[in-house]
């Protein structure tokens, strides 16, 4: 069926993996030369994930940096999440392997625009999700990810008008299930989960019958109506792990596949296309390769240099999320 991504066998090693095994020792090399952690996000490449210190979501990976000891964190995933490292990490060096791996929910949200609605609406809460710039963090009352948007929207008082940044479909689900009517929404979009076909996963329900639809709150309301479990990449992965079905129909980044079948072997995942790419593959995140991460060790670049002015003020909202936890 034309609607379904097709992936590797994971568990036998990838092609591009037997090419690079002397990148891949190079990497280790310089890891330990220069005292470096490497975090990736669920969705990057399996052989990335493979060498990996730490798999996660980007506020997973960023609050776990703070506890190693070492002076080089190398983020395997897209720059606004190293920012968010880095405002955490302000005295270690922070590297990400591709400067163009950016996001469309950063890109949809510039910060000018942002600053005006501040002036002309000083009254409201802006709540920003954790896909934002570092300057549109600093411009932000507290910040929220897929997992916590709701417990974040809830702690405000209701009384309180709310602008919600930057996703559309993510603000309208929190919206539904806090029942806020005084929110307004930015109305950003995923290139992934906002262009999954409600009709393809209604064919993909048919052709497997007996799997479990699990989906990213970023995915558009049509497709979060027939899911069985709404939640964020590491929610998803726990959810099916602990699942007693045995097939999922995952509405996500098909990149989480590496953690699912590390978590669940025994069970199968399929993924349905979106309408951007006929995929289920975010681009910016497949930016990175072992050859730039291994490029990126070794010249310390490119890096994450960010104002003290910003690293104090976007901490701020990030410590507020993070006392609600």
């Amino acid at each position: 069926m034309g609607g379904f991504v097709k992936l590797k066998e994971i568990g036998s090693i990838p092609p591009t993996m037997l090419a690079a095994t002397t990148i891949a020792d190079e990497i280790l090399d310089l890891k330990k030369e220069r005292r470096a952690i490497l975090l990736a996000h669920h969705y990057q490449e399996p052989e990335i994930q493979e060498l990996a210190d730490i798999i996660g979501d980007s506020l997973e990976l960023a609050r776990t940096a703070r506890s190693f000891e070492g002076d080089v964190i190398a983020f395997c995933g897209v720059w606004f999440m190293a920012e968010t490292a880095k405002v955490l990490n302000p005295l270690r060096v922070v590297v990400v392997p591709d400067r163009a791996a950016s996001c469309s929910l950063v890109e949809a949200c510039p910060v000018e625009p942002i600053r005006a609605f501040r002036r002309e609406n000083p009254d409201h809460v802006i709540v920003s999700y954790i896909n934002t710039s570092i300057e549109v963090k600093a411009e932000s009352d507290i910040l929220c990810t897929s997992r916590n948007a709701i417990k974040v929207v809830n702690s405000i008082p209701q009384d309180k008008p709310i602008l919600f940044l930057p996703d559309r479909n993510l603000g309208n689900y929190v919206k539904r299930k806090t029942g806020r009517a005084n929110m307004e929404i930015w109305q950003g979009a995923c290139i992934v989960h906002a262009t999954f076909p409600a009709r393809r996963l209604a064919e993909a329900k048919m052709e497997h019958p007996d799997a479990l639809v699990v989906a990213h709150p970023e995915c558009p309301e049509p497709v979060l109506a027939m899911a069985d479990f709404i939640g964020s990449t590491s929610a998803l992965i726990e959810w099916c792990a602990a699942s007693e079905a045995q097939e999922f129909i995952v509405m996500t980044e098909s990149g989480i596949h590496y953690s699912l079948q590390r978590m669940a072997p025994h069970k199968r995942f399929y993924y349905v296309a979106n309408e951007h790419c006929n995929c289920s593959e975010c681009p910016y995140m497949k930016l990175n390769t072992l050859e730039k991460l291994r490029d990126s060790l070794e010249h310390l670049e490119p890096r994450i240099e960010l104002p003290g002015e910003i690293i104090e003020r976007a901490l701020v909202p990030l410590q507020r999320m993070l006392a609600l936890q």
